[in-house]
Formats: structure tokens, sequence, C-alpha cells
């Protein structure tokens, strides 16, 4: 699940981020792991704090769906966000992410599509397959126009990402560092590096859904591979529950981070 946009300006964020010097590997899940949640969610977002850029406020919702297609996971996420800058303009920011991804995580469908203002500042479809479960493997793009990249030893969907940062939350381990494909931008994989700050026991939630089941918090940082980045491209803190919904989001843009309340949960009826 990557959750938030990638915007089409470059953060500023100065590096405190985390490093990249666990191995990229991944832990197979334990025998208790949940399956993950089909559902669709809604969550607030607003202005946490800025860092001094053009974007003095900020406000808007995010809309996140899950869908068990039986042989896949079909998702979409839909952000949309008004932006208000030092001259007092409003800027409307609107990204569309649509991907089906295979349930071995083999292989995935992806297009991304962001306005600013109603034009289209950013786009990218295709398709990916990986040889085996954490690659390596081939994205083949469509948009912003054809081309291929070779995806890295290690790699994961975005299904699996999720899967693999739970496991290993469940596990007591604090760091995963693996490359992740998700569609996003047009370079291929990146590397994301995450830190498992706990795993919680269950606690009360106004969704009962939740409050039967364990959690942790994990913040996670996106680096862009082929610059040899030393600084995280988009990062994003939340409380991932043991079924792989999503709560208490800190989207980190570089120079403004958003918090995302969520809202809204329902849980459709198994399709399967």
């Amino acid at each position: 699940m990557r959750i938030g946009a990638r915007l089409t300006f470059r953060p500023t964020i100065a590096a405190g981020c985390l490093a990249l010097a666990v191995a990229a590997t991944w832990p197979a899940a334990p025998a208790q792991a949940m399956e993950p949640a089909a559902h669709r969610a809604l969550y607030k977002l607003s202005l946490e704090s800025s860092r001094g850029g053009d974007v003095v406020g900020a406000g808007g919702q995010m809309a996140y769906e899950v869908i068990d297609a039986c042989d896949g996971w079909a998702t979409r996420q839909r952000l949309q966000m008004t932006m208000t800058n030092r001259d007092g303009q409003d800027i409307q920011l609107v990204t569309d992410y649509v991907t089906w991804e295979s349930k071995d995580g083999l292989s995935m469908r992806f297009h991304m599509r962001q306005t600013t203002d109603t034009a289209v500042t950013s786009e990218t479809q295709g398709e990916a397959k990986l040889e085996r479960t954490g690659g390596p493997g081939e994205a083949t793009y469509s948009l912003p126009q054809v081309m291929t990249k070779k995806l890295p030893e290690g790699t994961l969907l975005p299904t699996m990402h999720t899967e693999a940062l739970l496991a290993a939350a469940r596990e007591g381990k604090k760091f995963l560092a693996v490359p992740l494909f998700d569609g996003t931008v047009d370079q291929g994989a990146q590397d994301s590096s995450v830190a498992i700050l706990a795993w919680m026991p269950p606690e009360k939630s106004k969704f009962p859904i939740l409050s039967d089941l364990p959690s942790a918090r994990v913040h996670i940082a996106f680096f862009d591979r082929d610059a040899g980045a030393h600084q995280p491209d988009y990062e994003v803190g939340m409380r991932y529950w043991d079924n792989g919904i999503a709560d208490d989001l800190h989207m980190d843009f570089g120079q403004f981070i958003m918090s995302g309340t969520l809202t809204d949960l329902t849980l459709p009826p198994h399709g399967c």
C-alpha cells in the first residue's frame, strides 16, 4: 500500500532519515498472519506543519479502496488537496492511482495521474512482472513514454511490501529495507526504508473491526535508486492494523507535512 502521492515538486527535507544499511531481505509471514482486508477508507487531511516554503495552508481528503478480485487485489487511491501559497492563491491537486496486483505478488498493472489546477503534471501507466517473490523483474511503461525498466533483486510489489512489513513487525524486527515498485514514478523501483516503531496489542477503536487487532507504528522513507539519493523523495508515518488497514497518517511532502485521520471505514461483502 502506497499511502499519499508523489508531488511533482522535489522535497527539500534535510537528511535525518532512515539508513539503508539493513540487508534487502524480507521475512516470511508467520502462520498467524492475516490476509489483507478488502475495505473502503476515507481520510480527512489537514496541514500538520510547514517548513517555511511557499505552502502556508492545506487541506483535503483521501479515499482508499481495496477490492478482493479473487485472483488479485484491485486498489484505487484518490487524493484531493487544496494548498494555499503565501500570495493567498489556492492550488488544487488531485492524484488518482489505480492498480491490480496478483495475489502471488508476481505481477501488477498500474495507472497514476496527477493534475494541478486541472493540468496534468504527471502520469504513469504500465505493468510489472517479477521472476519470483522478491524479484528481480521488469516494468514496462506505456506512459509517460514507452520504455522498460529492470527491477532489482529483492523488489516487492505494494501488497507484498505491506505484508512483509507486518510480518517483520510481528517478529519483533525494527527495520526493513527493500526495493519497492508501485508504478508511481517512471524510474522503476525505489528503495524503501521502514522503521518499525512499535508492535502494539489490541486497543479500543471507534471502528469495531479494528478493536480486536494488534497494530504497528511505522515510518517509511522512499529513495530514488538512480540518483543515489541520501535524502528521501517522500516519507510517511502511520499506524498499520494487522489486517493492513492504515490510520493516523503523517505524510511528509518535504515543504510541508499533512496529517490524515480515518473518518469512515466500510468492509464490503467478500466477493470470492
